[in-house]
């Protein structure tokens, strides 16, 4: 083995199948991300607005005479 420079370019690698699987795993993630976002304001677009939100449950107070039975 030469410790002298050479002078032919060293060629880059291609990219191994479990690179192009990692990359095609994040692309399909990302566009499920975008997708449930859109699906978020299509069907819930008040999701993150409560203060409109009306409770749902009447409180009543209780009678005092009522505790002692």
């Amino acid at each position: 083995m030469s410790t002298l420079p050479s002078s032919e370019k060293s060629r880059k690698q291609p990219p191994s199948i479990y690179t192009v699987i990692l990359v095609l795993a994040m692309l399909f993630m990302l566009v499920a991300v975008i997708a449930m976002v859109v699906e978020l304001g299509r069907w819930a677009p008040d999701y993150y607005r409560t203060n409109t939100a009306r409770p749902g449950a009447m409180l009543v107070p209780a009678s005092p005479t009522s505790m002692l039975a």
